[in-house]
């Protein structure tokens, strides 16, 4: 069974791999939690990431925005102390003021995750790739995705970070054309969209 070739340096990576990454994803809060995830990764491995995710969670309160734009000095603080976590002030704060500029989305857009599948439309982004030389680190929409969440407020965001970002939810479908989910991934968004129309 064929996969994308970064998913077989560890076993996490590959279960990431074989069932969250690029599955097209519609939840608030989880598009939030992988957000600040991926603003956490800046500069780092996504496998360090991973490995901490258990302890980001219960640190950043299951990554509830409501919560955590709640967060006050004493928290930051909190959270600088946690061994478990990426301890960078600029990061934190950034969570901070990402939750506060994501409930505000909220109310102009209705959802964030309507916000951010705006930008194409309710459909993935699907193109063919052989090789992971051929995918790009940016991209014209995630240049325009990274320059609105600025406006709206947004720090810590870069094209590079959101790109990774709509790559991980789905809205850009970069598994290879060689890997198994590559079709499995474009087959969720279909019956992700269908039921949602239903409802």
């Amino acid at each position: 069974m064929e996969r994308c070739p970064w998913s077989r340096q560890t076993t996490i990576m590959q279960e990431y791999h074989d069932t969250v990454w690029g599955v097209p994803e519609y939840d608030d809060q989880k598009l939030f939690r992988k957000l600040m995830l991926d603003i956490n990764q800046a500069g780092l491995s996504w496998q360090t990431i991973l490995n901490k995710s258990d302890a980001f969670d219960e640190a950043y309160d299951g990554f509830e925005i409501e919560k955590i734009a709640a967060y006050d000095q004493k928290k930051i603080e909190e959270l600088m102390q946690n061994k478990g976590i990426i301890r960078n002030r600029r990061k934190i704060e950034a969570a901070i003021q990402n939750a506060r500029a994501v409930l505000q989305i909220q109310k102009e857009h209705g959802s964030f995750s309507d916000f951010l599948w705006s930008f194409t439309n309710g459909k993935v982004v699907d193109i063919s790739y052989h090789s992971p030389a051929e995918i790009p680190t940016v991209s014209p929409l995630s240049d325009r995705v990274a320059k609105e969440l600025k406006k709206k407020g947004c720090k810590f965001i870069g094209s590079t970070t959101i790109y990774a970002f709509l790559e991980a939810v789905g809205i850009i479908n970069d598994h290879l054309d060689i890997c198994f989910r590559k079709k499995e991934v474009a087959a969720y968004a279909k019956i992700d969209r269908e039921d949602e129309k239903d409802a």
